[in-house]
């Protein structure tokens, strides 16, 4: 690791400082740790110094640390030290940069050296580790650095914004940069725009990227220029990938570009080295070979097999040339001896390049673990590195006359980091520094090695491969993800610096003797001859310098455009349209210099009144959009600049601005701060109305008098007379009756909402509260306004219409309204008559059909059990003849018999149920609606009804994790009773504002569909509601289901007939569909046919009512009759069974004696199974274990048909016994396999003989790897001594195509293919392929 100069003895103070003075700064932080005798003034002038700001223009105050109570600004010219004014040592002192005097700080005219882009955190002097400061470490783990970050002034070098995760390509760019034979090449190319697009040209962004490092005065630059021009788009920054590998690319993307120009063989001549892959003979000494060039040499860390790691660089290289012994079976075939022979195989190498990469392969996998390690052993390397010692001489002065192949890449082993994140782990982070060996590491070399040194002094070699270290690239973190940075030796100065994304920091030496996370190390060859350095500016190409000229202007005027927006005041800007009276809102962007005049006329363009009202009707005010208030105007000040009106440039202001017009005829009102504005709404008693508000300001200290003669002036009534009454919040309606209180007292703010009344009725004298005032306005303040949209041909609808006529509006009698609810009223009393005849006498039948079903005539009451039209009752009915003809009309069936009151509901195709996974899904959201698709055509029924009344309604399951409990509150079947337990109905306990009249709805919502506007109070309850509604829809409430439509025309059904209709607003829509309404503790159960054996084996059946307390014998015979007629199924009750279903898996099997919800977890719209059996029914007791068998039969490549196996317990050898039962296998040729994923766990025959777990080594079927606990639970068995049919290709294709075909039709796919890591790639031409063919 890297060491800093040690800091002073003394105690330090650790200061963190927050610029809150601006957005683009507000998460920017500048650290400084500074001795405890620093004074308050020199701390001001480093922040200053650091942050680019003019010293005394910005203020310093407490920020949020622990026990910070101050916020008054530090002061700036005491003469105290840090550490007398509070500051602590060992502890983080949090503070704030806030403006001086509302005022934005100025910024110096020399360059911060900060962009806009950099968001890290800025550090000044040595961090030290948390808790212990004054300590010289200097870990930073924020942002991976370990020294002090200094500005470009101290280091000279830029750094690279990191995208997302790009830390990897900024470490390969900066060495690259600091490469001087590189850098230089790359400026001798010049780029010909005629012949390419720039963008997409990667030697040309490199250009431009190089010349920006060089000549910026930003701290950090973007690099998205470059991999744009990669053909990458911004999702690769996302994506982390080795740097070796990125090398190894670049490098080839190079070659392609510069095919045919000066540098085409550079990365060749500067990168390429060659080596011998050899087989030697031991018999008679022949040795075949290939010459194989390389870019890189891949180091193992540790040997194949072996806990302990190499010790050093130069272990490895030997260890890499190494030879293996080619013996027993992997014995090598000789030519000259024409047999096979033991051998010799290896590597020599022939030449090695000028810039040497050596990559320490860090990355493993762990066979024992199964996952990819990365290897933190220490492994030490020199700073300087002799190669003399591994080169073949031999090999070197032989001529070499066979042509090369680059196969670098087998040899490079390169590994990629999975997911690689710039977040790492601690734990893999011991060393994140660099090593460096002395050259005394060679005393490790060998034996032969040494004979080598030896035999090369005599050839005169010795010096000639000497290599120095220049750049070393760390990986911190693990094998699932971490963070690349470069350590890079300056050619100038010979000066270490860490290249750290944005941040670059000077090494102020010396190394520890080894690293654990060093990952890529470039040497360059110490040749005099060929070391070259870094172009002047005055040896440039002409190319190079127009560029550099071009970069620069750039550069200035981003800055210049920088700091136009650092002084653009931006704040929300409003507009009430004088002719189209709609409120406009856009954003103002205007420079803190200009006056408010020239606001007033760009937010003028800006909301584009040109034609609608002239100039000098429009102003400025300032403007509160959240209350609504109006806070000032700034009369006289047209010529103040807009910065001192806002208080300064900020990121974010506390008010908004208005750009208020008038008419040429009106004056503007002025505004003064302090004033409050109140919206009085004038009360006429007589109407029942309340008028739309006008504008009255008035000031807090005013008294309730002084601001009821305010309030007559504007509105011309007696204020000796004047009740005013304050809405203080929803529902809170106070009576002003205490004249000599202050408007503060009485609770007024910024905006206010006040209703008046002036009447000389009696009125005034009633107690508030049972006044007719309060009544009204409470109405007033609950009172929704919905859209009902009826059934087609209700009864009550047409007599609806022809009572009102004529829309009364949204005012009328009070009185009116409440006998409305109570009963009959003026004009109104004979049509309410008999529409409350009605219901009393279809309640009447309910309970005569009643006392039939009693007497045992089910079958009547079934087939009679959907409702008919019900036509209108007419104003001179026969008392008998209406009931025979409601009787024909209507029948009720008894409440006991669930099956003929669930007739119309279920009389529905199969395929408009909801799976459970829809179910849960909506079951988040909706836990007591019940979800409708209305874009699904009504499918029309017998009887004339639309199939939406049941099975379009689709209620979410119930939360799935609480059915393992067998506890479900009585809350959560999601229906109340109608009526308590008196029999009286619980909408009759509490009167309630309702006022309904005819409407006609906008084209689209449906032809001939009849609508009703309602005004009701938003306090009843859903139960009161539906009867209110009884008359509209002509059958009584509990028969009738009430929807709720939401956006995209999805449709929940309001079951809580205790709950109000609090959660409605205005404009809400509702839908009424007939159907009977569940009562407390039923549910709604759809059931499915179980078909183990057909391709389909989910079928839905119909929709059914099963009950709290009812046993699953007596829902099976209530389904018997449904069964016979809307499926078909004649069954006896012992002939199927009833069992859980989860999503399409069965599961549970019930038995006849479980109670539901006592023995078995029951939900709204709840779904089981029915089974039907073959025999008799052979589970008993939940303590058997009932599974589905299925036997493959290798030898003739298919499976048999699913058997039930039924267990007395759960041992594994209990089920092979069975299992050889009912197949003749003999119990020790018996293995078994557990089926994967949803019944009924469809595999390919082509991988089901090899791919299964077979035989798990377990003795009961509930462990691991099985986890059979549930019945239902898929087995496949085979004899063990049975071999697998041997196919052709064309029977092996064939079987393919038709397993294929077979598995698509059920979601299955016919072979496994695991998610694969994404290829790093080089697109030359500027965009990837998209070649739909390739993974």
């Amino acid at each position: 690791m890297l060491l800093v100069e040690s800091a002073a003895e003394e105690p330090r103070v650790l200061c963190i400082i927050q610029d809150t003075t601006n957005s683009k700064t507000v998460n920017e932080r500048v650290t400084l740790n500074l001795p405890a005798s620093t004074l308050l003034k020199k701390l001001f002038e480093d922040v200053a110094s650091k942050v680019g700001y003019v010293n005394g223009t910005f203020d310093l105050v407490w920020g949020n640390g622990d026990n910070v109570t101050d916020t008054t600004p530090i002061d700036q010219n005491s003469d105290k030290t840090i550490l007398d004014a509070g500051f602590e040592p060992g502890k983080k002192n949090f503070l704030h940069l806030t403006d001086k005097d509302g005022e934005q700080p100025h910024i110096t005219s020399e360059e911060s050296g900060t962009t806009d882009d950099c968001v890290q955190d800025r550090f000044i002097g040595p961090l030290p580790r948390e808790g212990s400061v004054g300590c010289t470490s200097d870990y930073v783990s924020q942002s991976y650095s370990y020294s002090s970050v200094l500005s470009k002034s101290d280091t000279g070098y830029v750094g690279l914004v990191n995208q997302a995760m790009t830390c990897y390509l900024n470490s390969l760019l900066q060495t690259l940069f600091m490469t001087p034979e590189f850098r230089n090449a790359l400026y001798k190319w010049e780029f010909e725009e005629s012949e390419e697009d720039p963008v997409t040209s990667i030697p040309y962004q490199l250009q431009r990227l190089f010349v920006l490092l060089q000549t910026s005065k930003k701290r950090a630059i973007e690099t998205t220029d470059v991999t744009r021009s990669f053909g990458w788009d911004s999702s690769e920054a996302w994506q982390q990938h080795d740097v070796q590998e990125l090398c190894r690319v670049m490098f080839d993307a190079l070659e392609q570009k510069w095919k045919q120009t000066e540098q085409a063989d550079l990365i060749n001549q500067l990168y390429q080295g060659k080596l011998k892959d050899y087989v030697r003979c031991l018999e008679c000494g022949y040795e075949g070979w290939r010459i194989d060039t390389y870019l890189d040499i891949p180091l193992v860390i540790r040997p194949y097999g072996s806990n302990q790691a190499f010790a050093s660089v130069e272990e490895a290289l030997h260890a890499f040339i190494q030879p293996e012994i080619l013996d027993g079976p992997n014995q090598y075939f000789c030519e000259r001896c024409k047999k096979k022979c033991d051998a010799r195989k290896g590597l020599r190498f022939l030449h090695f390049p000028y810039l040497l990469t050596l990559q320490l392969k860090r990355f493993d996998f762990d066979y024992t673990t199964m996952h990819r390690i990365k290897l933190n052993d220490r492994m030490t390397f020199p700073e300087e590195l002799d190669m003399s010692i591994f080169i073949d001489v031999e090999d070197e002065k032989s001529p070499q006359t066979e042509s090369c192949t680059d196969s670098g890449a087998e040899n490079e082993g390169s590994c990629h980091s999975d997911q690689m994140s710039n977040d790492f782990s601690n734990d893999d982070g011991v060393d994140e520094g660099i090593c460096l060996e002395s050259n005394s590491a060679a005393e490790r070399i060998s034996k032969v090695g040494s004979e080598k040194v030896c035999l090369k002094n005599v050839l005169g070699l010795v010096n000639s491969l000497l290599y120095e270290l220049f750049s070393v690239m760390v990986h911190s973190g693990s094998a699932a993800g971490g963070h690349y940075y470069a350590c890079i030796k300056s050619f100038s100065d010979d000066q270490w610096y860490s290249f750290n994304d944005q941040h670059v920091s000077k090494v102020t030496f010396f190394f520890f003797t080894s690293s654990t996370n060093a990952y890529m190390l470039i040497y360059r060859l110490k040749d005099p001859a060929r070391n070259a350095k870094f172009l002047e500016a005055h040896e440039y190409p002409d190319h190079i310098k127009q560029l550099v000229q071009k970069e620069r202007e750039l550069e200035e005027q981003e800055k210049r455009q920088r700091e136009i927006e650092r002084n653009t005041c931006k704040i929300k800007l409003f507009c009430m349209h004088p002719t189209k009276q709609i409120m406009m809102e856009n954003k103002l962007e205007v420079h803190k210099d200009r006056t408010l005049k020239e606001a007033v006329e760009i937010a003028y363009k800006l909301m584009d009144l040109e034609e609608a009202v002239p100039l000098d009707c429009c102003r400025l005010v300032k403007y509160d959009e959240f209350h609504d208030y109006l806070e000032r105007s700034y009369e006289g000040e047209e010529d103040t600049p807009m910065g001192l009106l806002l208080g300064g440039v900020k990121s974010t202001y506390m008010f908004d601005l208005l750009l208020e017009t008038r008419r040429p005829d009106q004056v503007f009102q002025c505004y003064k701060p302090g004033e409050v504005m109140v919206k009085v709404h004038v009360v006429d008693l007589r109407t029942e109305s309340v008028a739309p508000p006008i504008s009255v300001r008035a000031y807090l200290n005013q008294t309730v008098s002084e601001f009821k003669q305010l309030i007559s002036k504007a509105t011309h009534l007696p204020a000796e007379t004047m009740r005013v009454v304050l809405e203080r919040c929803y529902n809170d309606l106070r009576l002003l009756n205490v004249s000599s209180k202050t408007l503060k007292a009485e609770g007024f703010f910024r905006s206010n909402k006040v209703f008046i009344e002036s009447s000389e009725s009696l009125d005034h004298h009633v107690a508030y509260t049972d006044s007719h005032l309060w009544k009204l306005l409470d109405r007033h303040a609950n009172t929704i306004r919905l859209y009902v949209s009826l059934p087609e041909q209700s009864p009550g609808s047409q007599f609806r219409r022809s009572v009102y006529q004529k829309p009364s509006g949204d005012s009328g009698n009070l009185d009116e309204a409440s006998e409305r609810v109570k009963g009959p009223v003026g004009n109104m009393k004979s049509v309410e008559a008999i529409l409350e005849e009605s219901t009393e006498k279809l309640k009447s039948l309910s309970l005569q059909q009643q006392q039939e079903g009693d007497n045992g005539d089910s079958s009547k009451s079934t087939e009679a059990s959907d409702f008919e039209n019900i036509e209108s009752p007419s104003n001179e009915i026969d008392s008998s003849a209406e009931n025979r003809e409601l009787e024909n009309q209507i029948q009720i069936s008894d409440p006991e018999n669930l099956q003929s009151e669930e007739r119309s509901d279920s009389d529905v195709n199969n395929d408009r149920s909801t799976s459970s996974v829809d179910s849960d899904i909506l079951s988040s959201s909706h836990s007591s609606d019940t979800l409708c698709n209305v874009d699904n055509a009504p499918i029309p029924l017998a009887n004339g009804l639309d199939s939406h009344s049941i099975t379009s309604s689709r209620r979410s399951k119930a939360n799935q994790g609480k059915k393992e409990t067998w506890d479900t509150a009585e809350e959560d079947s999601g229906t109340d009773s109608e009526y308590d337990e008196s029999g009286k109905s619980r909408g009759e306990a509490q009167y309630m504002y309702f006022k309904s009249e005819p409407y006609t709805a906008d084209e689209g919502s449906g032809e001939g569909q009849k609508w009703l506007m309602v005004h009701v109070d938003k306090r009843i309850t859903l139960s009161a509601f539906k009867q209110h509604l009884e008359p509209f829809v002509g059958v009584p409430s509990s028969h009738f289901k009430v929807f709720r439509v939401y956006a995209s025309n999805q449709e929940f059904e309001s079951v809580r007939l205790n709950e109000t209709l609090s959660s409605f607003s205005d404009d809400n829509k509702i839908t009424i569909r007939l159907g009977r309404a569940l009562k407390k503790g039923e549910y709604r159960v759809k059931v499915y046919q179980l078909l183990v054996n057909e391709p389909e084996p989910c079928k839905f059946l119909l929709d059914a009512v099963f009950a709290k307390g009812m046993t699953v014998r007596q829902s099976k015979e209530e389904l018997l009759p449904q069964l016979r007629e809307q499926c078909g199924l004649d069954l006896t009750i012992d002939r199927f069974r009833l069992r859980k279903k989860t999503w399409k898996n069965p599961g549970t099997v019930f038995l006849d004696y479980h109670i539901y919800e006592e023995d078995i977890n029951i939900s709204s719209n709840w779904e089981v199974f029915l089974e039907i059996l073959d025999g008799v029914e052979k589970m008993k007791s939940m303590s058997q274990l009932a599974v589905l068998s299925r036997r493959w039969r290798p030898s003739e490549m298919k499976l048999d048909c699913f058997q039930e196996v039924v267990l007395e317990s759960s041992s594994v050898e209990e089920l092979k016994e069975k299992l050889s039962e009912v197949s003749g296998i003999p119990l020790e040729n018996i293995e078994f396999a557990k089926g994967r994923g949803t019944f009924p766990c469809d595999i390919s025959i082509l991988e089901i003989h090899q791919d299964l777990d077979w035989n798990p080594k377990v003795s009961t079927l509930n462990v691991w790897p099985l986890y059979i606990c549930d019945d239902g639970a898929v087995i496949f068995y085979r004899d063990k001594t049975e071999e697998l049919m041997e196919l052709t290709d064309e029977q092996r294709n064939e079987l393919m195509k038709k397993e294929s075909s077979r598995l698509q039709k059920t979601g299955h796919r016919v072979t496994y293919s695991p998610r694969k890591e994404k290829a790093l790639k080089i697109y030359l031409d500027g965009a990837p392929n998209k070649d739909l063919t390739q993974d």
